[in-house]
């Protein structure tokens, strides 16, 4: 059996954890301020907003030590399958912190709505701005790092491990879509002549594309580039012999999302857009005499964060019960084994971590393949850090 790392964490982790405490150091030094100017300049409304900053300032400690404490112990033998998932807890924790925070809103603001009381307007407006400017920075420091690292401009990445192995008139070809730093085009490996072989894309419109190859030494290759996106069916002709094969986009999105730094941005988003509300609120309040206009906007601003609350509850909660992360993805899996007339018997794919998936595979063949010849296949879907395979042969 061979060894090989647990560690599934995002990338880019260290650089989101010091953002994150970047951020605390921020909302804890706002935090004192309004407390304190509120105490010394007896402003019962500037320390009200100080003691709600210590809300959003727990919040981000908890996505901070969830940082810390999985990198430290990413390489524990004591957590079966790393500590990826510990940024999924912590956002989830985070969501019914800020589910908590939604009702606590929409408490007052219903009480403010039966029951109007004065507003000190000349010190609430500015009070309601500084927390918007406050979030907005805080907002920017914790997304202005955020990369993604697609370096050709597709808005994806397929480079070299886009292939598939097809049998053709009893010759074993790899078609290749290669990428690497210049233009897609189709790599065939075979000893083929280029005018034996004959390529034609079918994509699922039904548009035809063919493709003229040329020896590139070792291999034939397209001399057309391929056209975005690759999504189709390939069929090979040599004489009266064909072959087809199915190449699909690859979809990230949530398997690549790091929740953890998702619910630390919706806390300070939530609280900007909160703050946005109020502020016209207040400035509708003041100008009409609508009094009713503050809490009106405050019980917006608890329904929208209630929303934000319920899709990190429902997208950590998918996570932490291990729900399939990719359809999109475990179908290409089934596709890739099923290819040669092997049978999945069983199939299983979870999220370890940002960017990290598990799969086991249960393969009934009839092939004298080993567990090891199906990984090497399955080497081409870069989010699979973690690969189990079971052979059952008759």
């Amino acid at each position: 059996m061979d060894s090989h790392s647990h560690v599934f964490l995002g990338e880019g982790h260290e650089h989101a954890e010091k953002r994150t405490w970047w951020v605390i150091w921020l909302c804890g030094a706002m935090m004192v301020l309004e407390i304190a100017g509120g105490l010394l300049f007896g402003s019962i409304a500037l320390v009200a907003d100080g003691l709600h900053m210590t809300t959003h300032a727990g919040a981000l400690l908890l996505a901070a030590l969830a940082y810390r404490y999985a990198r430290r112990h990413a390489t524990d033998p004591g957590f079966t399958f790393g500590t990826g998932k510990l940024g999924d807890l912590a956002g989830f924790t985070s969501a019914i912190v800020l589910a908590m925070i939604s009702l606590l809103i929409a408490w007052e603001a219903v009480g403010r709505l039966l029951a109007p009381t004065p507003i000190l307007f000349d010190e609430a407006i500015p009070i309601a701005g500084l927390g918007l400017v406050v979030n907005i920075a805080s907002a920017w420091l914790l997304s202005g790092g955020e990369h993604h690292h697609h370096g050709h401009g597709h808005g994806h990445e397929h480079t070299h491990d886009d292939r598939r192995a097809v049998d053709l008139a009893g010759d074993r070809l790899t078609v290749e879509i290669h990428e690497d730093g210049v233009p897609p085009r189709f790599r065939i490996a075979t000893a083929l002549p280029p005018d034996a072989l004959a390529l034609e894309t079918i994509r699922p419109d039904g548009t035809r594309q063919q493709f003229t190859l040329t020896d590139a030494g070792g291999f034939l290759e397209s001399i057309e580039e391929i056209p975005e996106p690759h999504e189709f069916a390939i069929s090979l002709r040599h004489g009266d012999a064909s072959a087809s094969v199915r190449f699909q986009e690859h979809a990230h999105g949530s398997t690549h999302r790091d929740n953890n730094m998702r619910a630390a941005v919706v806390h300070v988003i939530a609280d900007a857009a909160v703050s946005v509300l109020v502020i016209a609120g207040l400035l509708l309040a003041r100008t009409f005499g609508w009094l009713w206009m503050d809490p009106l906007a405050g019980l917006a601003g608890s329904l929208v964060i209630a929303s934000w609350a319920y899709g990190l509850v429902r997208d950590t909660g998918h996570i932490l019960l291990d729900m399939n992360p990719d359809a999109q993805l475990t179908e290409q899996l089934r596709q890739e084994i099923e290819t040669d007339g092997d049978r999945l018997t069983d199939l299983h794919v979870w999220r370890l971590g940002p960017g990290h998936l598990a799969a086991v595979l249960s393969v009934a063949t009839t092939q004298p393949l080993r567990a090891e010849d199906y990984r090497r296949r399955l080497r081409r879907f870069s989010t699979l850090s973690h690969v189990t395979v079971e052979v059952h042969a008759p």
